[in-house]
């Protein structure tokens, strides 16, 4: 089956190799592949192609990937096009406050490009929290823009939070690494480079 392309959800079969919003999303896993373990989940997995990405390159390092994702459409499409021995794609919201009884709890968590969907934030991120093994690792991103309640250019996009906003949801790890993305390029930073998106490596 095939789903439709927005422009907001990536999907790799209908897209150039060398649009960016694609190579952004590929290079957003494979720096998500060293701290791959135990239990995955990639929390908003969209298409499933990135899930398939991690249980293929970590096959011997974990047990499972639960993929989850709100749109029926795009698990169907995820189960068909990428499926893995090791993935379980499910339908599923991630401010569903049960998704912590229901699901146990994971060595390492990947949300990318989800917060800026949901209007629930905080709801959301105790369910990060509370789904993560105590040192477990989250993997999270976000495109930055001028702020909680502020507009923004993105029609999927509730608002795009500040750097500290972001920086912010997670005051309650136990260890904190922040890195800039711009294109494929992720790193910490370097001075005078506008990096339009972050993300947060966290430790439980």
């Amino acid at each position: 089956m095939m789903i439709e392309y927005t422009g907001e959800r990536v999907i790799p079969e209908l897209m150039k190799p060398t649009n960016g919003l694609l190579l952004e999303h590929i290079a957003r896993y494979h720096f998500a592949i060293p701290y791959a373990k135990g239990r995955v989940l990639d929390f908003a997995c969209g298409s499933g192609f990135g899930s398939n990405i991690i249980a293929k390159a970590a096959k011997k390092e974990i047990e499972e990937v639960i993929a989850i994702d709100i749109d029926e459409e795009a698990i169907k499409y995820a189960s068909g096009a990428y499926y893995h021995p090791l993935i379980s794609f499910q339908q599923g919201n991630v401010i569903d406050r049960t998704l912590p009884e229901k699901l146990g709890q994971f060595d390492l968590i990947i949300s990318f490009e989800t917060i800026e969907h949901v209007h629930e934030e905080e709801q959301f991120m105790r369910n990060v929290y509370h789904l993560l093994k105590p040192g477990g690792k989250l993997v999270i991103s976000t495109p930055f823009g001028q702020g909680r309640g502020q507009p923004t250019s993105e029609p999927f996009h509730i608002h795009q939070l500040t750097i500290v906003e972001f920086h912010a949801h997670f005051d309650q790890y136990h260890e904190k690494e922040f890195y800039f993305q711009k294109g494929v390029l992720v790193e910490p930073g370097r001075k005078d480079i506008h990096y339009p998106i972050g993300i947060a490596v966290c430790t439980k």
